[in-house]
């Protein structure tokens, strides 16, 4: 099946009404007479032309720019342009000021953020899921326990019929394959989040290879190809059978990806789905400067890769008017926005974190106030 684009799943949500824009007397489609936006202070707030520009992470793309079609069609002077380049560039273009807000799956470190003049504010405005997506045609319900999720990324373990996998999955008929792994090739949250997480379940890993945006895979022992976002890894499952990679959720699901069946740090095996997804995050307190990273938590129902996906504010902005928004951007991510979350496959933030996420940016402009309720 050929990937869908960002800009299909884009236009397809927001063509569907299924982030609750409202028409031109403020009533939402196929609401009821007299329903109004959570957002119907922007419009008169943005009352002139504001263009933003941001970068950065993949793993929440497809969702920041279904908002900011919406937002757009709620706010025609405000147009925000997004590109998808990867965490990894995504701060380094906002700390060098050439873009207006970044965005990254991992927080930015305390000698990250002494670099910005201008100061910066993390705002997890979305969460998602990790998987293990596969290319196995006649292989459905894969099991890994996370002793199998580490060998296979180690290189350990090149067989889809290795006695190992066999052990966790008595009831498949596992081919007689050699297994490829499927890695970013670009800097990326998305990496440094499921490097943490292998990092947490194997000290071998942690001392042998570790965590990080970019790191160096162990290519030597069995075969590893990669690609570009998580769009690259993703086209790359796709067209090449007995492959297996990590995603966000969201990817895997719009495009049909099988996933694996994953071992927690229960023991427990778990499908990744929304249920999951939001009872790790129930796990998860959120302290005040917003950075909370989820490795392999408790409970037996949680799924053990689970992370906040941050955008990336500064504490000042010269111009008054883009200072405005960025807030209205931002309050329309925290609304209508996580309204949309699901349907892509992502997890919408629990009310008490939205909350935090509209305190702390309301500092951006001291002429506009926040709305989540």
């Amino acid at each position: 099946m050929p990937i869908l684009s960002v800009t299909a799943i884009t236009f397809g949500l927001a063509a569907c009404g299924g982030g609750g824009q409202t028409d031109t007397n403020g009533t939402t489609p196929g609401g009821t007479e007299g329903a109004t936006s959570p957002n119907a202070n922007l419009k008169e707030a943005i009352s002139s032309a504001v263009s933003l520009t941001g970068a950065g992470a993949t793993f929440p793309a497809p969702l920041y720019q279904n908002w900011f079609v919406g937002l757009n069609q709620e706010v025609p002077n405000l147009q925000v342009n997004y590109q998808s380049v990867g965490s990894g560039a995504g701060v380094e273009q906002f700390t060098a000021g050439t873009v207006d807000f970044g965005a990254s799956d991992t927080a930015m470190k305390d000698e990250e953020i002494a670099k910005v003049s201008k100061g910066v504010l993390m705002l997890p405005m979305t969460a998602g899921s990790i998987v293990f997506a596969y290319n196995l045609p006649g292989v459905e319900g894969l099991k890994l326990s996370q002793e199998n999720q580490v060998a296979i990324f180690m290189g350990e373990i090149t067989k889809w019929n290795d006695p190992k996998l066999v052990a966790d999955n008595p009831d498949l008929k596992l081919p007689d394959e050699p297994i490829t792994v499927v890695h970013r090739s670009d800097g990326s949250g998305t990496t440094g989040v499921f490097t943490k997480y292998l990092s947490a379940v194997s000290p071998k890993w942690k001392e042998s290879i570790g965590d990080g945006k970019s790191i160096q895979w162990p290519t030597a022992k069995g075969k590893f190809i990669g690609g570009k976002g998580n769009e690259g890894v993703t086209a790359n499952i796709q067209q090449n059978q007995g492959s297996i990679g990590y995603v966000e959720y969201g990817y895997a699901k719009n495009n049909n990806l099988a996933m694996a069946t994953v071992q927690n740090k229960a023991g427990k095996f778990v499908t990744p789905d929304d249920t999951s997804a939001a009872a790790t995050l129930a796990t998860a307190e959120l302290p005040e400067n917003l950075r909370a990273f989820i490795i392999n938590p408790d409970g037996e129902q949680s799924y053990p890769i689970v992370t906040y996906t941050w955008m990336l504010m500064y504490k000042k902005y010269d111009d008054p008017m883009k200072a405005k928004g960025i807030e209205a951007m931002v309050q329309y991510g925290l609304t209508t926005g996580q309204q949309q979350s699901a349907a892509l496959g992502y997890i919408p933030l629990p009310p008490n974190v939205v909350e935090k996420v509209a305190a702390a940016a309301d500092q951006i402009s001291p002429d506009f106030q926040i709305k989540v309720k």
